[in-house]
């Protein structure tokens, strides 16, 4: 397999990039950048740390991420699995990067910074909703980059027209594959879904 080995490698098989590539990035949320934000209920969040990278689907009814200034977001880390794999890259290692998506809009609004896990009471309750829940810790992100992505990679995918119409295996059946049968992946699946609903915060 033949590979590209050097940055002047690569540069010679793509060429320059196009002047709007390089204008569109900014390190502080413009206006039209700002909407886009608060528009985004949905965002990938990719961190990097000791045993390698994670990337970590993040979503709300609200906003998914409340903006503080216009070069500093706030992530609150609401209910998950405990893996704690971004937080604990957080921890070690402060680089991020973010996606925002909002849904039937091909375009996506990237956000590269640094990051640090916040506890105390004020931002906490920031984000503090009916009956007390509050997320453990809030992830403030301050902004090295923000730019637009190029549109092609969900107009391909054409990620937004009309819903899956096959049939894919469910959480469940992935664990009953993995441990040969041992996990009961049928009353797993029968159970998430209420269980979940009851807990989102």
């Amino acid at each position: 397999m033949k590979t590209i080995a050097t940055i002047a490698e690569l540069e010679a098989l793509y060429g320059k990039p196009g002047e709007a590539s390089l204008l569109k990035v900014t390190d502080f949320l413009t206006p039209a950048y700002r909407a886009w934000i608060e528009a985004a209920r949905f965002c990938v969040l990719t961190t990097v740390g000791p045993g390698g990278t994670d990337g970590s689907p993040r979503g709300d009814e609200d906003p998914v991420v409340s903006i503080l200034d216009d070069r500093t977001l706030a992530l609150p880390d609401w209910r998950g699995n405990n893996r704690m794999d971004s937080l604990r890259n957080i921890v070690e290692d402060g680089r991020v990067s973010l996606m925002f998506m909002v849904p039937g809009k091909n375009n996506v609004i990237r956000v590269n910074g640094d990051a640090v896990l916040a506890v105390d009471d004020e931002i906490l309750a920031r984000f503090e909703r009916p009956g007390q829940k509050r997320p453990r810790s809030v992830i403030i992100i301050r902004i090295a980059e923000v730019y637009s992505q190029c549109a092609r990679a969900l107009m391909r995918s054409a990620l937004w027209m009309g819903d899956f119409d096959g049939v894919l295996p469910s959480v469940g059946d992935m664990l009953s594959e993995i441990s040969s049968g041992k996990f009961d992946g049928k009353t797993y699946d029968e159970e998430w879904l209420p269980h979940a609903r009851k807990t989102l915060w």
